[in-house]
């Protein structure tokens, strides 16, 4: 049974070497196919988000029968890669970006798996893992990786990219990157107990901050970091321990009215 689990989109479908799939129904829907295999001693779950094919648009995708199915698994821990829009001016394209804290501008996807009694309020005072953050910082400091902390990552609904005004807003409200896939996923995660944590890569400026934006240009660049994202994640896998040391996998205790 793995406990760690990989969600992604392209590029990271060659993180496992000899992976066997595994399709899971939900309550809540089929999710994709999971791909289960070893990194180093190591049983891992790889989930592509957007579907095998690519095919999901964000605001398509199954977040609650994805996160579920991994739940299923046995899954405890989950690191996340996104690509994302520069707010902040200093970052640039290329950048790795471990945020710290999110703002949810989503607005029509399922977000929560408490939609009836008992009343459920989870804390999401920290909504990525302390534990799991740590350890993404530490490989990117023994790589000797240029990675950005201490970051807020915006969530919006997609497909469209946001509008000049939309990310001076979202600046203002201190938001430093942007993306279409980092909500609800995060807060799904952590009404299922899992620690969830996400390495970001910048793909580009966010709208008014360039001349215009291209599809063509996210998968530029992220082809151009995958590599490093994909040796990231296999020495993090390594350090991860068995116990944890965060309050992630209690976060329903004392939620519930």
């Amino acid at each position: 049974m793995p406990r760690i689990a990989i969600i992604g989109g392209s590029g990271l479908e060659n993180l496992l070497s000899t992976p066997k799939n595994i399709r899971l129904d939900t309550p809540y829907g089929p999710a994709p196919p999971i791909s289960v295999g070893p990194i180093g001693k190591e049983e891992i779950a790889f989930l592509p988000r957007h579907g095998p094919k690519h095919d999901l648009p964000p605001h398509r995708v199954n977040y609650r029968a994805n996160l579920h199915s991994l739940k299923e698994l046995g899954v405890e821990r989950i690191i996340a890669t996104n690509a994302v829009g520069a707010i902040n001016d200093a970052y640039r394209a290329g950048d790795l970006v471990i945020p710290s804290d999110i703002l949810d501008f989503t607005k029509s996807r399922a977000s929560t798996y408490f939609d009836s009694a008992p009343v459920t309020h989870v804390d999401v005072t920290e909504p990525y893992c302390r534990q799991l953050s740590s350890i993404l910082e530490e490989c990117c400091g023994a790589m000797k990786l240029k990675a950005r902390k201490n970051a807020v990552l915006a969530a919006t609904e997609g497909p469209r990219y946001e509008t000049p005004a939309e990310i001076r807003m979202l600046g203002k409200l201190g938001a430093d990157i942007v993306g279409m896939t980092g909500a609800p996923e995060a807060f799904l995660a952590r009404e299922l107990e899992m620690c969830y944590s996400t390495i970001c890569f910048v793909s580009n400026k966010a709208a008014g901050m360039q001349e215009r934006l291209s599809a063509v240009e996210v998968m530029s660049v992220g082809k151009q970091v995958i590599p490093s994202i994909l040796e990231l994640i296999r020495r993090a896998v390594e350090r991860i321990p068995v116990k944890r040391d965060c309050m992630c996998g209690a976060a329903t205790h004392q939620a519930q009215v």
